[in-house]
């Protein structure tokens, strides 16, 4: 896209994501969202009206923006210029590269329009808020329809920014309202070559990689020259979306001035169901450091009763007596709680 043109190159290359477009009518939200790869939505939200005042102008924008302050105050994330955008650990791994602190939302939106034009610009970033309740009436004009889904909206407002590579648990759309956004994206099956960090602390809430894409060191992180073969690259402007399916890693670097992006998170699981990462929590406390014979039978367990359950599986078992065996109704699922809480709390 000629468009883009100007996002500061990366040494990441990668295949380009497959699009859709709004305007040919082939976007439909309930059928994208069973896809098993990336999908880039070209031009989703191009006639929200926050998109329209970002295209006009940064003042535009900001007015608009501002129309919905309910005086909020917010987390907000800030650094020098000399970090380029980069949200990461500080030297020792002890805790994060920026200073974190809190400000009204209408105090965040004008320094970023203050700041945000410097070459190079300083680091403000607020992050992740929840649209309904910082900005309420605005998903009013500006918003999607998921159909029987119920997202959790957030919105993310920023200068340049650049985001390690992550991945999360829910779906994803993310909608760029103002400013350039790419996306590198690699599949869930490339963990083992991106050299994740720490689970504590961590800078985006989930480990993160801890290879630099703007200069990635090879000799440090030398099988990420086999996750750059699989890459996905995504580039987005302002009225176009990305949908990102569950636990797909993402890079993610903001190039603008005054960057905006909304996205919506969604579960298809019920919420009862807990999460997969509060079992692998629990399964690094008990399993990880049994012997490497006792690991395998667990493994074997695992697969039998989790990875390759089915049906038949507890067919020999009288329905009535099958348990946690059974289908996993929000009874069954509330006993196993209750379980696990009595055994942890010992």
């Amino acid at each position: 896209m000629a468009e883009n043109a100007h996002m500061r190159a990366s040494p990441v290359k990668g295949t380009p994501v497959r699009e859709l477009h709004a305007d040919a009518g082939e976007v439909s939200l309930p059928e994208i969202a069973t896809s098993s790869e990336p999908v880039i939505l070209r031009g989703l939200i191009k006639h929200w009206p926050a998109v329209q005042a970002a295209k006009t102008s940064k003042s535009a924008l900001v007015e608009y923006l501002s129309s919905f302050d309910a005086g909020a105050v917010l987390p907000v994330s800030a650094g020098p210029a000399s970090l380029k955008g980069r949200v990461f650990y500080n030297d020792d791994f002890t805790g994060v590269n920026v200073q974190r602190g809190k400000a009204r939302y209408r105090e965040i939106l004008q320094r970023i329009f203050e700041h945000g034009g410097a070459d190079p610009a300083p680091l403000i970033y607020l992050a992740s808020a929840d649209v309904d309740e910082c900005m309420p009436g605005f998903r009013a004009s500006n918003d999607i329809d998921l159909g029987d889904a119920s997202p959790l909206a957030s919105i993310w407002i920023g200068t340049h920014t650049r985001i390690a590579a992550h991945n999360d648990l829910p779906l994803n759309i993310a909608c760029v309202v103002a400013g350039k956004r790419r996306f590198t994206l690699f599949p869930p099956d490339q963990t083992g070559n991106l050299y994740t960090g720490p689970f504590e602390p961590t800078p985006a809430g989930r480990p993160i990689s801890l290879v630099d894409f703007a200069n990635p060191d090879f000799d440090r992180f030398p099988k990420f020259r086999d996750a750059a073969k699989v890459a996905q690259i995504a580039e987005l402007a302002p009225g176009d979306a990305l949908f990102l399916p569950s636990m797909w890693w993402h890079h993610v670097e903001a190039e603008g001035a005054f960057n905006v992006l909304v996205n919506y998170w969604w579960r298809t699981a019920p919420a009862y169901l807990g999460t997969p990462q509060d079992a692998l929590s629990h399964a690094m406390l008990t399993i990880r450091n049994l012997p490497p014979r006792e690991r395998k039978i667990w493994r074997e367990i695992f697969d039998y009763y989790v990875f390759d359950w089915g049906p038949s599986n507890a067919s020999h078992i009288p329905e009535k007596a099958r348990g946690m065996l059974g289908p996993m109704t929000i009874e069954n699922a509330r006993g196993i709680r209750a379980r696990l809480l009595n055994k942890l709390n010992r």
